[in-house]
Parts: C-alpha cells; structure tokens; sequence
C-alpha cells in the first residue's frame, strides 16, 4: 500500500497504541505538521495487516492528498465510507488531517456508534477534540500525543554507531530538530527551505487561515519573535517594548493570542512553575519550548545561537516524549530547570552546556540545596567527565539520550 517510503519503526508511540488497534475506542493522534503521523498511521496499518486483517478491511483517506479533496463535510465522508463497506466484518478506518473535512466529528460518532469498525484519526491541533467531539465521544477515544524524531530515533534511521559521527548527529540535531523529511534533504540550503515551507504552512494554513487572522504580517514577527528566544521566562510587557523600539504598536492581547494560537498549533509549549515549598502553581512565571529547534534555527538570522536554551528545550521535549509531566521548579528562589513526574514516580533535572568552571558547578549542583527527599537528581550537560557528586547524578546528553 505504501511502496518506496523510507521510515524507521516509532516503536516508542507504536508500543502505546498497539493494544487500542482492535478497540472500539477511537484512537487521536494529534502533533505539529509533518513529525510522522502520516508515516506512523501507515506502520498501523502493516502491523494489522500482519495479524492478518484483510486490505480490503482497511479504510485510509489523506485529506491533504487532491484525490480525496470532494470530501468536503462529514456528508461527504459518511457517504465515502458506507460505501466502502459491504459486511458486517470489523473494518479499519484511518483518516489523516481530519479536521479538514467540516463537521468530522458528526461521521466519526456515527461510524463509531453504528458500525463494527476500528477508527483512527490524526489532526495538527491540540483542540482537535475541543467542543463538539469531546461532547459527543466523552470517554469514548484515548489521545496520543506525537513528536518529531527523537535523537535516539535520529541515530536508528542514520544507521551510526561510530561515536564521533553520533556526536556529529548531535551537533546537527541540536540546531535543527528532528522534523523527519528534512533528513531526506542532503544540502543545507534544501534544508532551510524546506523547514521554512513547513514554519510558512504553521503559521499560514494552521494559525492564519483557521483563526482568520487579519494581520498576518504582525503575527508573524510575534511569532518569529517567541520561537527564536526558547526556554526564556516570558514576559509580555518586555515583548511589547521591543516590538514598539522597532516602531510596531503591539497589545498584550495580541501577544497572548499569539501564543495560544501556537500552543494549539504544537509550535511550542507551556510549561509552568512551581512552587516547592507553597505547593503551588506560580502566576506569570511560564516558559515556552519549541517542538523542533529547526523552525526557531532558520529564523535565528544575525542571532547569536543559545547553545545552553537548545539543549534545555532537548531536555524537555524528551522528558514528554518518555511520558513525563513536566514543571518548572521553584525551590526557595532557586529554579530547577525540571521536575518530571510519571505515575508514583518523581526526577529533578538541571540543564546547562559544560561544567567546566566553579561558578557554574556551584550554581547548578546548589540549585538541589534543601531538597531533602530521595528523588533522583540529575545535572545534563554536554561534559564527557562525569561530575557525579554527592548523591547527585550527572550525565552527558547524549548518553542520555540514547537510553532504554
């Protein structure tokens, strides 16, 4: 069904989703354009087809594909799929970018409710089970959230094992991210294009067109302005008084509109602080973490690269893929980069480049001072000597990284 595509097995999300394949729960995978739902919907299909589900059992409609661009509202695709279906077998429907077709969620309830059928469906927005859908499917889908590459993901699809071309990897992941296709281009220029097209279609066809933004212009220089400054503690009164030093009138409404609308869009992320001692949620203390580094890169023009926020966002973006949930931490005044929490389980972590002088080892390991629990505490950074020190856990990005 998919001859000549080159992929590596996601087996990371593949491992999540595997025991939903057969469930009447509707599967949502959701994530920013062009990280590989597409290409994990189509390694779910093998997989079914290997437990021996007939191919004619299998529905997969990509809405961006022109073939498929009649299907217009959710008549459209009732119409499509009723027709496709000629017994009372379980059937497999994967629909890709769904939220293109107006009023999906009105054919999904209704396969769902009246079918024997197996519903999968992938969408570029984080609210695409806001309103109606989560009204009429309460408790009736489960959501998996999908990322670019991994770097692990990155070094299985280069096929390296050597540790310097691994550390080259690094170098290059570390500026520009982990968008799947773009390692199918070898020139660094096709690159930048082709992460700018993406970044281009983010902002216009995912942001621009579906909210109806009126000046595109604007939105876009606030846009280019929080994904060129990741992991930065925001602040929407120093953004409007660099946008008017450059003569450009700007409201903190827009600037929060701004954000939202990149949230929802997966261009980046929220996280929070919080506060260790009060056990709170601290106000206007939130950062924000790009998705890719590559669609912050090829907007950092005559910008001195922030080699430690880079590695920082690395962090963070493992951390949720691994299945944390993820917080800043606010021990008495002094910030841990990261408290990651899954199920019963608790780690802090500290970010920084290099250990390499006093202030900074001082800096980083004090940051654990009065934390008194046996939580595990981690300080990444890209040293090959391990600082490891009192009960404190230190190691190399990259060892880290390739772990488990």
């Amino acid at each position: 069904m998919f001859e000549g595509e080159i992929m590596i097995k996601r087996k990371l999300y593949l491992n999540r989703i595997r025991e939903f394949y057969h469930s009447d729960l509707i599967k949502v995978l959701t994530g920013i354009r062009r990280c590989g739902k597409s290409t994990l919907l189509k390694q779910i299909i093998e997989e079914i087809k290997e437990e021996g589900i007939n191919e004619n059992h299998i529905i997969y409609i990509n809405f961006e594909d022109v073939d498929f661009s009649y299907i217009q509202t959710y008549l459209d695709l009732n119409k499509y799929v009723k027709e496709k279906i000629d017994d009372e077998e379980k059937y497999y429907l994967f629909f890709d970018e769904v939220q293109m077709v107006s009023g999906w969620e009105r054919a999904i309830n209704s396969f769902r409710a009246t079918l024997n059928v197996s519903i999968f469906v992938t969408g570029s927005s984080s609210k695409l089970l806001s309103g109606e859908l989560a009204t009429l499917l309460s408790g009736r889908y489960v959501t998996f959230k999908i990322a670019p590459f991994s770097f692990k993901e990155v070094v299985q699809l280069k096929q390296i094992s050597d540790k310097r071309d691994i550390e080259d990897a690094f170098n290059d992941y570390l500026l520009w991210g982990g968008l799947p296709q773009r390692f199918e281009i070898h020139s660094l220029d096709g690159m930048k294009t082709y992460l700018r097209d993406v970044f281009d279609a983010i902002v216009l066809k995912d942001i621009a067109k579906r909210h109806n933004v009126k000046n595109v212009n604007l939105f876009g220089r606030v846009v280019e302005f929080l994904v060129t400054n990741p992991g930065q503690s925001f602040s929407t009164t120093n953004m409007v008084k660099a946008f008017e030093k450059d003569g450009i009138p700007v409201s903190t409404k827009t600037i929060y509109q701004s954000l939202d609308y990149a949230e929802e869009a997966y261009l980046m992320e929220k996280i929070s602080a919080y506060d260790m001692r009060e056990k709170r949620i601290l106000a206007r203390k939130d950062k924000y973490y790009l998705t890719d580094l590559g669609l912050g890169q090829i907007l950092n023009v005559n910008k001195k690269a922030q080699f430690g926020a880079y590695l920082e966002n690395i962090v963070y973006n493992e951390l949720v893929a691994r299945g944390y949930n993820v917080s800043i931490g606010n021990n008495n005044g002094k910030e841990i980069d990261f408290i990651a929490t899954k199920h019963n389980s608790l780690e802090y972590y500290q970010v920084c480049f290099t250990l390499a002088d006093e202030e900074t080892k001082e800096r980083e390991f004090g940051a654990y001072d009065n934390i008194k629990d046996n939580y595990p505490k981690y300080i990444i950074t890209t040293d090959k000597l391990d600082y490891s020190w009192s009960g404190i856990i230190h190691k190399n990005i990259i060892d880290w990284l390739l772990e488990n």
